[in-house]
């Protein structure tokens, strides 16, 4: 797979809504962290590497055996 950059308009309007919150309620860390999202294309691009990398090691159970609900036993 490739990354593929969100549009700029979306991103901006991503940007001003975290503005918009800042102004109203003062600044929290998830704002701070969505802000850097949309200024930085190297941080867009590692948070998908990232998300790509989490979604690979996720591994089936290889010795399941039975199912979990208990079936009369």
């Amino acid at each position: 797979m490739e990354f593929k950059d969100y549009p700029q308009h979306l991103i901006d309007a991503k940007l001003q809504e975290c503005l918009d919150y800042e102004a109203k309620y003062g600044t929290i860390p998830t704002v701070t962290a969505i802000k850097k999202w949309c200024n930085s294309f190297e941080y867009r691009k590692n948070e998908w590497q990232f998300r790509q990398s989490v979604a690979k090691s996720i591994k089936p159970n290889v010795n399941y055996l039975k199912p979990y609900y208990n079936d009369g036993i």
